[in-house]
């Protein structure tokens, strides 16, 4: 059996939530992963009298459909959907049979008003986190517009495609045989692309907040909450939730819960927000900030919020190198994932620009992978924490490099290699290699604040205990702030100190 003991209960408890039949249509092969294909496929029949299993060709073996009778829905799994794809698979089961799908009626009605044909192709990784979203954007899709086609592909069983592709990242996704984009998107980041822009004509209408939290990250989530408890008008504006937390694996260290993945926490939070009596504005960017008589918040989407207080968690992401070919080769050998882009490097060489604890896991998870692991680190020592460093000095096929600095990132359709000088002597040398993950640390989000607020030389919001920062009715918390530690529980903390300082502002003004 693919699934074990556990997760047949929990699944069999899912599929007890499906309305109609479903006919799932499968096209196998010969080979491995068309067994483990149907064993799936014949387990999931197992377990629901209103899963249907038929034989058919597909353009891709192995592969299966998901459709209603009668119908080609237009979702497809080419392999076996498991690790972080089988949410995808439940999801496209519940969804086909008819059960409701959890988003806005405003993202529905824009899915059904798209018109044209579109058939799109999503490259993926069972391993990736990141992957899902996608997946279960295009499948929604595709089950509530007829003209719209998604077949997810796991490119461990198609590696000729991303080969003759070049797909070094994931998830990309193509459109109508033409790449669209690469990368984590929600359905709503889908939909601007094509040209489908959300009706904000509202927002700017909206009566004015009591507090407005801009950021839906731990620090965000927590901030809305705690103002919400206190019974006050709060309003939280969202990009995404969960912000960086998305982008992590496993999290260990979120005192009393022993291990969670970011994709499940980051849902978590979005539920723990929704509980409380908060207007969720979702998939809009600030622009900027205004004081006048309310604090006007201006949004990239032209609509315009006021509220009589402002909590900025906007959080932080990844820090580029800024050398010569990083941008140039994104999704082309340059990364910033390895649990998401790791295993389209299995058997190459690769380099991991970092020694702090993020960059030695990178290093030590895609040691197992590729045929070779280069560390480069800038200092003349590692900085990440001793029981890593001796993990990765275990490790034969890995080289460290330190003291060094990289100075350019080589290749043109794809990365041949990378180019570092020795600080003490100034010599240069070049490694080929394939990969570049880079894992040098964070930049806070805060540009968009221009000189709004008093921030540090590295753009930190400079806060006081409370939360305020150098202007009246102003509150930050999390990673765009200058707290000194970046962690999950002390962003929350931040968030919760942050709405506390906004409402005793309120009682005293």
């Amino acid at each position: 059996m693919v699934l074990d003991d556990e997760i047949r209960e929990q699944l069999k408890q899912y599929l007890e939530l499906m309305e109609g039949d479903v006919v799932i249509r499968v096209s196998p092969g010969s080979d491995d992963a068309s067994r483990d294909m149907m064993e799936l496929v014949n387990e999931l029949q197992s377990m629901s009298p209103k899963i249907h299993v038929e034989e058919t060709e597909l353009p891709r073996k192995p592969s299966f459909s998901i459709n209603r009778p009668g119908e080609d829905t237009g979702i497809v799994f080419a392999g076996a959907p498991l690790g972080h794809e089988f949410t995808s698979l439940i999801l496209a089961l519940l969804q086909v049979s008819g059960r409701p799908p959890k988003v806005d009626e405003s993202v529905i009605r824009q899915i059904q008003s798209l018109e044209g044909t579109y058939a799109f192709e999503t490259y993926v990784s069972l391993s990736c986190h990141n992957c899902p979203d996608v997946v279960q954007a295009l499948n929604l899709m595709s089950v509530l517009n007829p003209n719209i086609r998604h077949t997810m592909i796991d490119g461990a069983v198609f590696k000729s495609e991303v080969e003759e592709k070049n797909v070094m990242a994931v998830p990309t996704v193509y459109l109508n045989g033409e790449f669209f984009e690469s990368g984590r998107m929600s359905v709503e980041d889908i939909l601007a692309k094509l040209g489908s822009q959300a009706d904000v004509s509202d927002l700017s209408e909206r009566e004015p907040y009591d507090v407005l939290v801009v950021g839906g990250g731990p620090a965000g989530a927590s901030a809305a909450i705690y103002a919400a408890r206190k019974g006050i008008r709060t309003g939280i504006v969202v990009d995404r939730f969960g912000g960086q937390v998305n982008d992590t694996l496993g999290i260990e260290n979120f005192v009393s819960v022993k291990y969670t993945e970011g994709p499940k926490f980051a849902a978590q939070l979005e539920e723990h927000v929704r509980h409380y009596n908060i207007d969720i504005i979702k998939s809009q960017r600030a622009k900027q900030l205004r004081k006048g008589d309310l604090i006007e918040l201006d949004l990239e989407s032209g609509a315009t919020l006021k509220s009589k207080t402002v909590i900025i968690a906007t959080g932080a992401r990844w820090r580029n190198l800024g050398v010569p070919g990083e941008k140039e080769l994104q999704t082309k050998g340059v990364a910033y994932c390895p649990h998401c882009d790791g295993p389209l490097f299995q058997g190459k060489r690769v380099a991991v620009i970092g020694g702090g604890n993020s960059g030695i896991e990178a290093a030590i998870d895609l040691a197992g992978l590729a045929s070779h692991v280069t560390v480069l680190e800038f200092l003349p020592q590692l900085k990440a924490d001793e029981i890593l460093q001796k993990r990765l000095f275990s490790m034969s096929n890995v080289t460290v490099l330190t003291n060094v600095e990289t100075k350019e990132i080589l290749g043109t359709e794809r990365v041949t290699g990378i180019r570092y000088a020795d600080r003490a002597t100034g010599e240069e040398q070049v490694v080929e290699l394939e990969g570049v993950f880079v894992q040098i640390g964070l930049v806070p989000n805060t540009e968009w604040l221009g000189d709004f607020v008093e921030k540090t030389r590295f753009g930190e919001i400079v806060i006081d205990s409370r939360g305020q920062t150098s202007v009246e009715g102003v509150f930050a918390a999390g990673d765009c702030t200058n707290v000194p530690y970046k962690q999950i529980i002390i962003s929350m903390g931040s968030g919760a100190t942050a709405a506390l300082g906004a409402f005793d502002y309120l009682i005293r003004h």
